[in-house]
């Protein structure tokens, strides 16, 4: 018999009967069979291999039937025998498989698929047996659990379903109220546990760039957390200085001097840490302070990445000791996760009975992740500080370009007044209270009057920076044209401004009185929020007017918004391009962002993702974050995640098909290891100090002694992860003097203060300072080239620099080609790695080759994890690989529109760009080279460091 049938008639008889008992004592009787005393059938003995007697069959372990047959045999044990053979026969026959059913008693001729389903296809005799079974199956069916069934697209589709869909998918990652809109548009990204919209689908850089340089971008920063602070004044300053240091640039109380009339920038740090262990930076806003009153309310907006660890400093600071629970139910219930909604693997989600008589589901509006017992207000009892998370509380649109002004102006209205007759009644809502008090009108006329002032300014840049506006507007869905329109500045408007008012607004900027907002009051937004008009009853309000197109009038009062306005400034640094980039930020209450967002977009401006607020801060020339801030926990573990996704990308291509980096003299392509390069540069400063000191004379020998000896010390005084950026103002300005600031591409030496001469002592004093610290530098490339991620910067030989006198676009040095010293390892050798440097070098940088200790030895761990074409770990000399000294690496780096040339920002080591530029001539101060990871050419670029 054949594998095949073999499993086919196990699978028929594994439901069948073994064997049939009775009662013991064995006979033997004459039917041939072995049954006991009882009428117990039993197995049939195997006999021995006789000889004699007669076989049927072969047997398959040789024994054969005997040949004498019974002489008698017992009537009553037979018939027993017989009796249990038939029962177990019947049971067997009458026994259904899995694969049986009641029509397979018919012919096949008469067998219809419909009988399945239908026993009044089956023919009368055998109707009943099919009822008995089909009954018989349901309630076996109603004990296992109920398989989900997936529902048909037109199913899903409904609105009810679709939102208990998408409240579902918002556990597990915070929706933007913009999401949908950017998913059909933007491919999105799962990032700090939110889901983000990154690029648009369509090639669109140079139009967002024309749009940033000459119209208005619009982005959605709604992920950025807000943190309130709410307690008395000198007790928020008392705690906000331990977090900020006055080097860095105006603090938290050099802003209260201005008490919410414009929004300040700071770069935090852990409370006594400074200039160690940064938070990152954030922006502040000071509520204006209501008359008699001693109690300060604060806005803090950071990065998603840094929220914890500056929510932990604050509770510190703050001395915050009870967490308190949230002050009010929130408007739109969140759902929680509940048994019904785990699902089993392979199966898929359905509507459940309770989803179908249950209240309609709503529209999940702020962070749907957040579990109801997380706090999110916490409270000091011996200050009375009070911390709240706002979180995903309000809406954050930011409009940057020229004419972000002229969008807004033309997206916005301002709120019409309640009528007379209608205070006198009471109502619900927020405005028609707010209109009942006088001076509060007053207020608002005046913020109308300052508002009708932005018709007349022609850019954005022409502000002050950092003004606040706060407003009351009207629903903006009330006056959405029918057609995209691009919003352009008029000259008639701008001729009806009093010009007189218009350049006082440019010079001194937004009255401070009318910086005030409702929005600073939670009653208010949340009254905002519940009672904002739906799309359903906006258009049943729409179909009855009488001209169809007509604006609603009068407006309905729940369309009545509190929003602020802030101005963000353009590009502060430099000589170049001065206020570019600059634009406005809409702060709105939640619920209402595609209220705003759509007649935004209708106004013909661009939108964007995270890739353009990249290309933003890099056509400012600012440290973006967490990209360029490696000194930090939230840069180090970006760095750390882009690595990671370099590397995979890497891997997927085969050796032969791929950069081989160690022949290029790259050591982490994929990374920048400034820890190591800062420690480099400290111990070749210390080692250049003992050579000046046996070199010197006895008497001079005393005070280099000294200098360095309170070196040492203080290298030896800092930990070891010490590593810093140098942020501090004053020291900046006097290093970006030495470097010769010049234009973008070094036509022109810039105006710049005078700053002292760049010699020794000068030197010393400034890196006992700032010896373990990197310093943000701007490279420009005069001429060809355009610099990529991780480009390392290099200083220049003398014979380097005699190459630019040739003229402007003479080329750069070469790279030799290094050996890969792992190729033999790869296949079996065991040859002994050499150094990878090559011979030819000039006896100024043998100081600096590799030792014997540090050449490249084999070990299980390089082995193990070996990737070819990169240098495993730990890696040697990062200074004194090349044939060119390191200095640091680009962080960011492209072809600049805005500049018309290649741009590189990245960090250099203070030490190591100290000692280039006191070994540079005057004409040749600022010069360096740079070469990206997959070419052996360098190319000369101007070092500037913009303050």
């Amino acid at each position: 018999m054949s594998s095949s049938k073999a499993k086919m008639r196990e699978k028929k008889m594994k439901n069948q009967p073994s064997s049939v008992q009775y009662s013991p004592s064995t006979t033997q009787n004459g039917g041939g069979a072995v049954v006991s005393g009882g009428g117990q059938l039993m197995e049939r003995p195997k006999t021995p291999h006789q000889s004699a007697g007669w076989s049927r069959g072969h047997q398959r372990d040789g024994g054969s039937y005997a040949k004498e047959m019974p002489k008698c045999i017992t009537a009553g044990a037979f018939a027993r025998a017989r009796a249990a053979e038939v029962s177990s026969m019947l049971k067997a026959v009458r026994k259904t498989t899995g694969s049986c059913h009641v029509f397979g008693a018919l012919p096949k001729h008469m067998r219809r698929r419909a009988m399945s389903h239908n026993t009044k296809r089956l023919p009368r005799r055998l109707r009943d047996v099919a009822e008995r079974m089909r009954e018989k199956s349901l309630q076996a069916g109603s004990k296992k659990k109920e398989q989900a069934k997936n529902k048909s697209r037109k199913a899903r589709r409904r609105h009810g379903n679709l939102l208990l869909e998408f409240n579902r998918r918002q556990r597990k990652n915070v929706w933007l109220e913009t999401h949908i809109w950017h998913a059909k548009r933007f491919f999105m990204v799962k990032k700090w546990g939110y889901c983000l919209a990154d690029k648009p689908t369509s090639k669109c850089y140079r139009p967002c760039y024309r749009a940033l340089s000459s119209h208005c971008l619009l982005q959605d920063l709604s992920y950025y957390c807000c943190i309130e602070l709410q307690g008395e004044e000198n007790n928020l300053l008392a705690s906000l200085s331990q977090l900020t240091s006055k080097e860095t640039g105006p603090t938290f109380a050099a802003a209260l001097s201005l008490s919410g009339q414009k929004q300040g920038s700071v770069v935090m740090y852990r409370a006594g840490c400074y200039p160690l262990q940064p938070l990152g930076p954030v922006t502040f806003l000071w509520r204006p302070q209501s008359q008699g009153s001693t109690l300060r309310q604060l806005w803090i907006w950071a990065h998603p990445t840094m929220k914890k660890d500056l929510l932990t400093e604050l509770q510190t600071v703050c001395q915050c000791d009870e967490a308190v629970a949230p002050p009010i139910v929130p408007i739109e219930q969140k759902l929680p996760v509940t048994p019904e909604d785990k699902q089993i693997a392979g199966t898929k989600r359905k509507q459940t009975v309770k989803d179908i008589s249950g209240p309609p589901a709503k529209k999940l509006l702020g962070d749907g992740t957040r579990s109801p017992t997380t706090p999110v207000s916490w409270k000091s009892n011996c200050t009375g500080t009070i911390i709240n998370d706002l979180t995903m509380e309000m809406v954050r649109f930011r409009l940057i370009g020229p004419q972000s002004h002229t969008v807004l102006a033309e997206t916005l209205e301002v709120a019409t007044k309640y009528g007379e007759s209608d205070k006198l009644k009471p109502s619900s809502l927020w405005w028609p209270e707010h209109c009942k008090e006088e001076s509060k009108m007053v207020l608002h006329q005046e913020q109308a009057d300052a508002y009708h002032l932005l018709k007349g300014i022609l850019s954005a840049g022409e502000l002050p920076p950092g003004t606040v506006l706060g407003l009351t507007v009207e629903d903006p869905r009330l006056t959405l044209p029918t057609k995209k329109l691009k919003a352009l500045p008029s000259v008639q408007k701008a001729q009806e401004v009093d010009e007189e008012k218009s350049r006082e607004l440019m010079l001194k900027g937004v009255p401070k009185h009318c910086c005030q907002s409702s929005l600073w009051d939670r009653s208010v937004r949340d009254n905002v929020t519940e009672n904002r008009i739906s799309e359903k009853e906006l258009n049943h309000l729409r179909g009855e007017l009488l001209v169809p197109g007509s604006r609603l009038s009068p407006a309905p009062p729940q369309s009545s918004v509190p929003v602020l306005l802030v101005h963000q400034p353009g590009k502060q640094l430099g000589h170049e391009m001065s206020s570019w980039g600059a634009g406005w930020d809409l702060l709105l209450p939640k619920g209402w962002g595609m209220a705003f967002w759509i007649p935004l977009v209708y106004r013909g401006v661009r939108t964007g993702g995270l890739n353009m607020s990249l290309k933003h801060s890099q056509n400012k020339g600012v440290p973006h974050f967490p990209h360029d801030y490696p000194d930090c926990t939230s840069g180090a573990l970006f760095q750390d995640e882009q690595e990671a996704e370099l590397l995979e990308k890497f891997r997927r291509r085969p050796p032969a098909k791929r950069t081989n980096y160690i022949k290029h003299g790259c050591l982490a392509p994929f990374r920048c290891p400034w820890q190591q390069l800062a420690e480099e540069w400290e111990l070749i400063l210390i080692e250049e100090g003992k050579k000046k000191d046996s070199q010197t004379t006895r008497g001079a020998d005393e005070v280099i002694k000294e200098e360095t000896t309170s070196l040492r010390d203080m290298t030896a005084a800092k930990p070891v992860s010490c590593v810093s950026v140098l942020r501090c103002r004053k020291s900046l300005r006097l290093l970006s003097g030495w470097c010769r600031p010049t234009t973008s591409k070094g036509q022109r030496l810039c105006r710049v203060e005078k700053v002292p001469q760049l010699d020794h002592p000068a030197m010393t004093s400034f890196l006992t300072a700032h010896g373990m610290s990197l310093v943000w530098v701007r490279l420009l490339m005069p001429s060809k080239g355009k610099p990529e991620l991780h480009a390392i910067v290099c200083a220049p030989t003398a014979e380097d620099l005699q190459l630019l006198d040739k003229g402007p676009g003479s080329s750069g040095p070469q790279e030799p080609l290094h050996r890969d010293h792992f190729k033999s390892r790869r296949k079996g050798s065991t040859k002994t790695a050499t150094s990878s440097l090559p011979s030819e070098k000039s006896e100024g940088q043998m100081s600096h080759l590799l030792t014997a200790s540090e050449e490249p030895k084999p070990s299980s761990k390089a082995s193990s994890g070996f990737t070819a074409g990169l240098w495993p770990d730990p890696l040697p000399s990062v200074t004194s690989h090349c044939s060119r000294v390191t200095l640091g690496w680009v962080t960011q780096g492209d072809f600049s529109l805005s500049v018309g040339c290649g741009e590189a920002l990245g960090f250099v080591s203070v030490t190591g760009l100290l000692q280039t530029l006191s070994n540079q001539e005057m004409k040749h101060r600022g010069i360096l080279l740079l070469r990206n990871p997959t070419s052996l050419h360098y190319r000369f670029v101007k070092v500037t460091i913009e303050v």
